[in-house]
């Protein structure tokens, strides 16, 4: 592969950290993929894609709802524990080694593409939409699941963006949903359904070690959490329960049809 810097900064990044997302990780929890994918009747042995499958999480979920699953990541570690979290499980995923950007799968290949909680790394959200609308078949499904920010709140939107750069280097950047649906629609995928739900978050220091968020940065990351201003407050909730600082993220949840 040849990447460009922010896709050798989210390989990097997750080549180091990806112990940190298998089975105990809070993506295991798959009912938000269940729930998008409720009223999605596809027949038993579709084949879905996965891109950014991470930890293996929803590619694992699909496999038990009998796809054929072919799970897709730009780090090989990732890809590794994915497959031995899936073995695990006595299921069996294809797991291909590509950058989400760029696919290596023929036009029409795939029923379902998924993506959860990865778009927010990519280095263009453009060329990714582009390459799920050529492999998904007439009348196939595109599930996305993000982290968002409101259409109409930029002091906010600026503010997360600032505190996730920080936290974790590979960040790129949330799109409100009115920004998604202007995608999809430029790329023909029609939308079916985009909400979003508040989600609670662990307490920061989870996060801190999900990300291996060096010291000099969880100290920048608190100083813009008591700094924080009231818009920012207010859309994710920031508060502290049991004397750890909690926030709600904004979680977008958008089905699409070619």
């Amino acid at each position: 592969m040849t990447l460009d810097p922010i896709q050798k900064a989210s390989r990097e990044q997750f080549e180091r950290h990806s112990a940190n997302y298998g089975k105990s990780h809070i993506l295991a929890n798959t009912a938000d993929v269940a729930s998008a994918l409720a009223d999605v009747h596809v027949s038993q042995g579709s084949r879905a894609l996965d891109v950014a499958t991470g930890g293996g999480h929803t590619a694992i979920f699909l496999a038990t709802r009998g796809f054929t699953v072919t799970a897709s990541d730009i780090s090989q570690a990732m890809l590794d524990s994915a497959k031995s979290l899936a073995a695990e499980r006595g299921l069996s995923i294809d797991t291909r080694l590509h950058e989400a950007e760029k696919f290596r799968y023929s036009a029409g290949s795939y029923d379902l593409v998924t993506c959860r909680v990865a778009a927010h790394h990519f280095s263009s959200r453009e060329a990714f939409l582009a390459e799920v609308a050529r492999v998904l078949k007439p009348g196939g499904y595109f599930l996305l699941i993000d982290g968002s920010i409101p259409d109409d709140e930029p002091i906010a939107e600026e503010w997360i963006h600032e505190l996730e750069k920080l936290r974790d280097p590979s960040h790129g950047r949330f799109l409100s949903p009115g920004r998604w649906k202007e995608l999809c629609d430029r790329y023909q995928l029609q939308v079916v359904r985009c909400e979003t739900t508040p989600f609670k978050q662990p307490d920061l220091n989870w996060y801190f070690d999900t990300a291996g968020t060096p010291a000099e940065n969880r100290k920048s990351v608190l100083e813009l959490i008591h700094t924080a201003p009231e818009s920012a407050r207010r859309v994710f909730r920031i508060g502290e329960e049991d004397g750890k600082i909690i926030w709600w993220w904004i979680r977008l949840s958008l089905l699409a049809q070619k």
